[in-house]
């Protein structure tokens, strides 16, 4: 039986703070993201169409996109 190790997630709100990024910014090169780059999304009555949220694992390759974004502009 496979057992799901994510045991925190953060929301795409909390890494851009965290990141000192724009949220935008951020949502529009995630979306290059895969479930297995830990891309997880949120669903609730506050965000029924969703909200991005990354686990610890996703927020690394979150940066390591905007590493090559950040590269592709210089």
């Amino acid at each position: 039986m496979h057992i799901n190790k994510i045991h925190s997630v953060r929301t795409i709100a909390l890494v851009a703070r965290k990141l000192g990024e724009d949220e935008n910014w951020l949502a529009e090169i995630a979306i290059e993201m895969e479930p297995e780059d830990s891309l997880i999304w949120i669903y609730g009555p506050d965000h029924e169409d969703g909200v991005m949220a990354f686990s610890p694992f996703g927020v690394e390759s979150l940066r390591n996109l905007i590493a090559m974004h950040r590269d592709e502009y210089k």
